[in-house]
């Protein structure tokens, strides 16, 4: 028997099923969606399980870009966007394909 944490993860899963129906998604965007769809997480979850599942290889970084703004840790940010990995094995969860036609983001 194995020791440790297991590898799979629900809260990961349901980050792929969304990331299926969405195509690419930043962390917050992202968090955003799971809360609306899914049982509360935290966002700090969403981001662990997000660079877990790049260690896995779930999820890919599909691009960074930088958004100038006025925020308030200074006037730049960072947007790391994901994508579904080689190793994603999604099942197309219904409830999130429907949210996301209703909020017209998806597929």
């Amino acid at each position: 028997m194995k020791r440790g944490r297991p590898t799979r993860s629900q809260i990961r899963q349901n980050i792929v099923e969304i990331l299926f129906f969405l195509g690419k998604g930043y962390g917050y965007q992202i968090a955003k969606i799971y809360n609306e769809v899914f049982p509360q997480v935290t966002q700090r979850s969403v981001y662990y399980h997000l660079r877990k599942g790049i260690l896995t290889n779930e999820i890919e970084i599909h691009k960074i870009e930088e958004e100038k703004g006025n925020f308030s840790w200074g006037p730049l940010a960072e947007k790391i966007y994901y994508t579904l990995g080689k190793g994603s094995s999604p099942k197309g969860e219904i409830k999130v394909s429907e949210f996301l036609k209703k909020m017209s983001l998806g597929k």
